[in-house]
């Protein structure tokens, strides 16, 4: 397509101003419309403001269709099992959404519009605050121009072509093609993995009069040390010998707090106001507002803004002199009703307020930038804010190599901070996501360029990158993955260690050997958690909009398969649960470095593309998902946080049970009068209580609080214990935390009863003692062949499964029927609790294709939905008359050492000698052999490409 030279008007399309409404005409209802690279209009009619998607216009949806973005999982393609996901009439995608119908190219848009005599000799515009993704205008059968922002309006000056008096013919041509813009065809500005690559116009669409002569633009930068602003204005023209009046109200009150007169001389001015002494500052705590407006020859801008400064000393921000911590995750602009980022207030508030109830103070825009709803939304709220240029630099997008992403990547950010640099909740910029190419060098560049201009109402990062790119040093902060995660596949599970190492030093290693990197900024986790969860499938009927959960449809379907759709609730809840204590352990281990400026998780709410990332307890409408309640997750993510440091958490009869404790205060201000509450807990009885006064505790981290240590003893029954640490201040409750444990009793391994032969090989003593109608306790730990292809770990799924193309682990917890009498011998939640550890970590399970469809097992991992096998690691049945009791779990080796394991020995042998072990599934002894001899059928994704090409090499 050719490529049509932008005009430039006035820079008007970045205004981050409010007009007056009195002079501005609506352009929403009914347009014309028609698709293709040549205008025709039959007829067809669409509203406006809309999408093709959410007015139901374009192609059906279909196996063929092209999609914007990476796929690396063809199964869905090639496998018979996708087959009927494939058919005309039932199209649906596994890896994200499928949306109603799509399209990608040029769509047309026309109507006419009365413009009244008076608009004559005025600069007259026309506002579309988010065609998607390159709009151009004709008036009147004259071009005007064309623009191809995705993160601010674009504003068109009509003011030569109309004819004021009569209709004018107004015709828009939108192309949602990412060629033009070069940003990458994952970025979530554009790609199908996220909002889906849309065609049309959204937000709020007018045309609007003001005088030739006008404010054309404001900025605003608050001095927090002097309580004043700096106000700086552009006009349209030269303005000299006019008077600006500038008035500043608080935000929503028509109270004055302040006004000065301006005697322009030229086309830009500035002037100074103080706000007075009684002024309040904003920040998370208290997001106070302010409204400057500037009136010239009766034509008046409004903005809001905030005193609020943000600083960088070290390692640590500050808001307004004070030390903050980022508690945040990330927008990935997933908007399942409609498909793209919302522009009214009300519904960034919803998102905002979920936020804040979840204990977060800030939001990460994933390379895109949200309408200045978002903003607004925020600013009311008291949410931080970093969005992003809106670009993926990466799957064949390279920055630095001379490509267009250069230069429109650049302009983008100064077309975000012109527009909405005035909002106090802006107080972060990066330029994009994970890019390739020589993006070192360009990022660093780009953080000077921001440095350079002297707008310090923010600070700047050159990218949010994951711990395989390079370090770029010259950003004032940097978001990286190198430090997160929990270390518990080679190590039992603990709450002492830190990321410190991680954030202070970096060792490079590339073509070039190593360079060594002292790290002087503040670090914030890139992307923390991303911990999976099964699929809530109640939530299908909950996409009533543009977007249809097809992937969970596919899902639920595999599910019923394998037998086990009456099972999903339950897998929802076991996987939740243990999706939760997978983010309270990185969490605090973020929490509890010293000097780590905070985390941004990859995220509270579910993500829906690239392959269905459902790693959040949240799903993507931001709605609980009934595991995990907002005041559960505070225990762990508040401005107040109690950490316990345990050096493990499980132990023997008789040990002593010491814990050191710390204290991370990222609130408001200092603690007064403050002190601590430890409670230990077990079967509803205390048997600790114990309070200390902490006096005044300071804003920070690792502040010492007294350590706590209790001998426990037990006698046959293990004890779970919950410890619970309550801060208070003047007697308050201002943070609560609690972690369980177990206390083993330190009994020997039950001798082996003489009616049952324990085995580790389906050998001819087992199968003659099961044809005598004998028992057998067959330890299978390392042996198993159907289902060694699937790996277990006691963390689950990481993203998911498709997107990286099995990568291990590829369960997500286990599902434990408590119901089965076993665990009348083996106290248990009904999910793999932290005392699992030992049985499941590294663990290998058993594939139960072949057994009957409606056994399921005692002790029940949970397969990748992706795929649903039905798994497990405990199987008894009825063989040749005998009686036997299968496990992949290792009950045999270092027992003394293992207590879980000692127990559930002993439980299992227990459960045997009791009249409760009556098999009722019976089987023939070609399953136990196929589970000890065969393999099952290898996965085959149908491709080569891999998310680890996106990595770039290190030079």
């Amino acid at each position: 397509m050719k490529k049509v030279k932008y005009i430039i008007f006035l820079l008007v399309c970045v205004f981050a101003v409010s007009l007056s409404a009195v002079n501005r005409i609506s352009l929403d209802g009914e347009w014309a419309f028609a698709v293709g690279d040549t205008c025709r209009f039959t007829g067809d009619k669409i509203l406006l403001p809309g999408s093709m998607v959410t007015r139901g216009k374009g192609d059906a949806v279909t196996d063929k269709t092209i999609w914007t973005g990476s796929t690396y999982d063809s199964t869905y393609y090639f496998s018979p099992a996708m087959a009927p996901f494939r058919e005309k009439g039932n199209i649906k995608y596994p890896f994200f959404l499928t949306p109603g119908t799509h399209y990608v190219g040029n769509a047309w848009y026309e109507r006419d519009v009365f413009i009244p005599a008076g608009y004559a000799g005025k600069s007259v515009l026309l506002h579309l605050e988010r065609p998607h993704i390159e709009s151009q205008l004709w008036v009147n059968g004259v071009l005007v121009g064309v623009d191809s922002s995705l993160v601010a309006p674009h504003i068109y000056d009509i003011s030569d072509v109309m004819r004021p008096g009569y209709n004018n013919t107004l015709r828009v041509r939108v192309y949602n093609g990412v060629d033009n813009v070069c940003v990458g065809p994952d970025s979530h500005s554009v790609t199908d993995q996220t909002q889906g690559n849309w065609n049309g116009i959204a937000g709020y669409m007018y045309l609007e009069a003001r005088p030739k002569q006008h404010v054309a633009d404001m900025q605003i930068f608050p001095d927090v040390a002097t309580k004043s602003i700096k106000v700086c204005m552009e006009f349209s023209q030269d303005l000299s010998g006019k008077q600006v009046t500038l008035v500043c109200s608080k935000y929503g009150n028509k109270e004055t707090i302040c006004s000065k007169k301006y005697a322009v001389k030229g086309s830009y001015g500035e002037v100074n106001i103080k706000l007075g002494d009684k002024a309040a500052l904003w920040s998370e705590f208290s997001p106070n507002l302010y409204t400057l407006s500037a009136s010239v020859d009766g034509d008046t801008v409004t903005s809001v803004f905030g005193l609020r400064e943000i600083s960088i000393k070290g390692r640590q921000f500050y808001v307004n002199g004070n030390p903050v911590w980022m508690r945040g995750t990330v927008e990935s602009c997933l908007w399942p009703d409609t498909g793209y980022a919302p522009t009214d207030v009300d519904s960034w508030l919803k998102v905002f307020k979920k936020c804040k109830e979840f204990g977060l103070n800030m939001i990460r825009f994933h390379s895109y930038c949200p309408p200045e709803a978002a903003f607004t939304a925020a600013d009311l709220v008291g949410i931080y804010l970093q969005p992003e240029g809106p670009s993926w630099p990466n799957h064949g997008i390279k920055l630095g190599n001379g490509m267009a992403i250069d230069r429109y990547l650049l302009d983008e950010t100064k077309r975000m901070v012109r527009k909405y640099g005035n909002h106090p909740s802006f107080c972060m910029l990066a330029a994009g996501n994970e890019p390739a190419g020589n993006w070192v060098e360009w990022c660093g560049d780009f953080v000077d360029y921001w440095k350079s201009t002297g707008d310090t109402r923010r600070v700047y990062c050159g990218a949010s990158v994951g711990g395989g790119w390079a370090f770029e040093p010259r950003s004032q902060y940097h978001v990286r993955g190198r430090a997160r995660g929990l270390n518990w596949n080679k190590r039992a599970p603990q709450s002492i260690d830190d990321f410190y190492n991680d954030i202070t030093r970096i060792e490079q290693r590339g073509k070039c050997g190593v360079k060594k990197f002292d790290i002087n900024e503040p670090f914030l986790s890139h992307e923390q958690g991303q911990w999976c969860v099964f699929p809530d499938l109640k939530e299908i009927d909950r996409y009533k909009g543009a977007y249809k959960a097809g992937n969970f449809e596919i899902f639920k379907s595999l599910l019923e398969q394998g037998g086990m759709a009456h099972l999903s609730e339950k897998f929802l809840e076991a996987s939740g649960k243990l999706q939760t204590l997978a983010y309270k352990y990185e969490i605090e281990r973020n929490l509890r470095t010293p000097d780590y400026a905070g985390f941004q998780l990859l995220a509270l709410n579910d993500y829906s593309g690239q392959g269905s990332a459902l790693v959040g307890v949240l799903n993507v409408f931001w709605e609980e998902k009934g595991y995990c309640t907002s005041k559960e997750w505070r225990n762990f993510c508040a401005p107040v946080v109690p950490l316990a440091k345990f050096p493990k958490f499980i132990y023997a009869d008789g040990d002593t049970v010491a814990v050191d404790f710390e204290l991370y205060n990222a609130s408001e201000s200092a603690l007064p009068n403050a002190s601590v509450k430890y409670v230990m807990n077990t079967d509803g009885k205390n048997i600790l209580e114990e309070t200390y006064r902490l006096g005044q505790v300071p804003l920070g981290k690792n502040i010492v609080m007294p350590s706590v240590a209790k001998k426990i003893t037990v006698s046959e029954a293990p004890l779970k214990v919950t410890l619970t640490a309550t801060v208070s201040s003047n007697n308050k409750e201002v943070g609560e935390n609690c972690w369980e444990f177990w206390v083993y009793p330190d009994a020997g391994v039950l001798p082996v009863p003489d009616d049952i032969l324990v085995a580790d090989c389906f050998d001819k003593q087992v199968l003659d003692r099961l044809s005598a109608g004998g028992k057998v306790l067959l330890t299978v730990a390392g042996k198993v062949k159907y289902g060694n292809d699937v790996v277990q770990r006691y963390l689950p799924v990481f993203w998911n499964t498709s997107w990286f193309k099995m990568r291990p682990p590829h369960t997500t917890g286990a599902l434990i029927h408590k119901e089965h009498p076993l665990f009348d011998r083996f106290q248990s939640d009904t999910w793999a609790n932290l005392n699992w550890w030992e049985l499941v970590n590294n663990a290998q399970v058993m594939n139960l294709a072949n057994f009957p469809r409606t056994y399921q097992s005692p002790v029940q991992p949970i397969d990748t939905w992706h795929l649903c096998r039905k798994l497990g690691m405990v199987v008894e049945a009825e063989v040749n008359g005998g009686k036997l009791f299968m496990t992949s779990m290792d009950i045999n080796t270092k027992l003394d050492k293992r207590h879980v394991a000692r127990h559930m020995r002993n439980a299992i042998l227990k459960y045997m000698s009791s009249g409760d072990f009556k098999p009722e599934m019976k089987v023939d002894t070609s399953v136990i052999v196929q589970i000890l001899n065969e393999e099952a059928p290898k996965i085959d994704m149908f491709t080569n490409e891999s998310p680890d090409e996106l990595k770039p090499q290190i030079k």
